[in-house]
């Protein structure tokens, strides 16, 4: 790896790591804050609501102006915009106090900034190292993702026990600065080819309806993102609800054994993350998405199988069978998700790649809640184990009958505007 290339590397995973991590632990420990401030489920659950609406809204945003303005300066204006929230909200509170309607502002106003960041640091990876490094960024990416995911609610539970909530705040603001500063010394345009022009006359509408007839135009694209979409749906279905209810309700395996399960996938996304390119240089993109998401079907079936029937077996064995479904779980996903994020980033042209990539996040995010919603209310009409079994046969069925009729290959055409 070369020198610049190197540095643009370590930049890219510091800064990325400084902004997920902030959020992640700011959004859990806030939270915890919030149910002992008011002793409310439901105002816990609005922070909770606050930070996943603006991913859904701004994601579409977030792919416009990344296709449209200067990618590092959207990612450098964004985290120190969310450094002067926090520090903002540090004065305003020591003032004042820290009252119900600041953490809600402060909720979404940080996740709305988090996510058009986000947006645009994805959408410029491309752009930041070559070609044969593409896999080992989003790699590194997607092991930063899955670390927060375990450390974000650990910290964040530390934080909240053992520091003062308004020092925690300056410390926050502190850091998204400083992951400005990581993000100046990035060269956005070390792998650059097109020369884009940014345009002020930004129209959401015709900017999204241009992204949506290239996907049109598209079948490889139309063929990766339905499974990409069928993925997202069938998990939230077949393993988000029934498996913690099967872990706590049907088998009453402690908290901690749960917690153990539920950390699993992470691990299992980092190992996935750190081997996906041994696995991408032996197989083609299609053969990998077959074996994946069969892998992953059978992962399904495997859920609901020891509830069939009430036979008594060990705690023991059912976290250590469950922790190896979920450790096998997120390999799978890994081996699924970075190979895709690859073929967008490499394939599709700079100058629409944003767009068509926050459609892809956000039509993903509005399929989750709807998968949620009908499997609580299938699991309260049918036996737990029929949500999981019954959604990887689909799933399986989409694969070998949909999957392998589709000519998916590693390749994309030039857009033509």
């Amino acid at each position: 790896m070369k020198s610049k290339e190197y540095f643009n590397f370590i930049f890219f995973s510091l800064g990325k790591f400084i902004s997920i991590f902030g959020t992640a632990i700011y959004t859990f420990a806030i939270g915890l804050y919030v149910l002992k401030l008011t002793g409310s489920g439901l105002n816990f659950a609005t922070t909770l609501v606050l930070g996943i609406i603006p991913i859904i809204v701004f994601n579409p945003i977030g792919g416009v102006m990344a296709d449209r303005f200067n990618k590092k300066n959207i990612v450098i204006f964004m985290d120190i915009l969310n450094g002067i929230l926090f520090l903002c909200l540090y004065f305003i509170s020591r003032v004042y106090g820290l009252n119900l309607i600041m953490i809600y502002i402060s909720t979404f106003l940080t996740r709305t900034f988090t996510t058009i960041f986000a947006t645009s640091f994805e959408v410029a990876i491309p752009n930041i190292v070559s070609d044969k490094k593409l896999v080992n960024i989003n790699s590194a990416s997607k092991i930063i993702d899955s670390l927060s995911s375990i450390m974000g609610p650990l910290i964040g539970g530390i934080v909240f026990a053992f520091m003062d909530i308004h020092m925690f705040i300056l410390l926050n603001g502190i850091s998204f600065i400083l992951s400005a500063l990581c993000e100046m010394l990035i060269d956005f345009r070390y792998n650059y080819v097109n020369k884009i022009e940014e345009k002020k006359d930004i129209s959401l509408t015709k900017d999204m309806k241009e992204a949506f007839m290239y996907i049109k135009s598209e079948k490889n694209i139309i063929n990766v993102f339905g499974l990409f979409i069928a993925i997202n749906f069938f998990i939230s279905v077949a393993i988000t609800v029934p498996l913690p209810f099967i872990i706590n309700n049907v088998l009453k395996l402690p908290s901690k054994s749960f917690g153990i399960i539920e950390g699993s996938f992470s691990m299992g996304v980092i190992i996935g993350a750190i081997f996906v390119y041994k696995i991408m240089e032996k197989f083609e993109y299609k053969e990998i998405l077959m074996i994946m998401s069969i892998s992953l079907s059978i992962n399904m079936i495997l859920v609901g199988i020891p509830v069939i029937r009430q036979v008594q077996l060990s705690g023991i064995f059912y976290l250590i069978y469950y922790t190896t479904i979920m450790i096998l779980f997120g390999v799978t996903i890994s081996f699924i998700d970075i190979p895709f994020i690859c073929m967008t980033q490499k394939y599709i042209p700079d100058e629409i790649r944003g767009r068509v990539l926050s459609i892809v996040i956000s039509v993903g995010k509005v399929i989750a809640p709807i998968g949620l919603i009908l499997s609580g209310i299938l699991l309260n009409k049918i036996q737990p184990y029929v949500l999981p079994i019954g959604g990887g046969l689909l799933l399986l069925t989409f694969n070998l009958v949909i999957l392998n009729k589709s000519k998916i290959k590693y390749e994309v055409r030039t857009h033509k505007s």
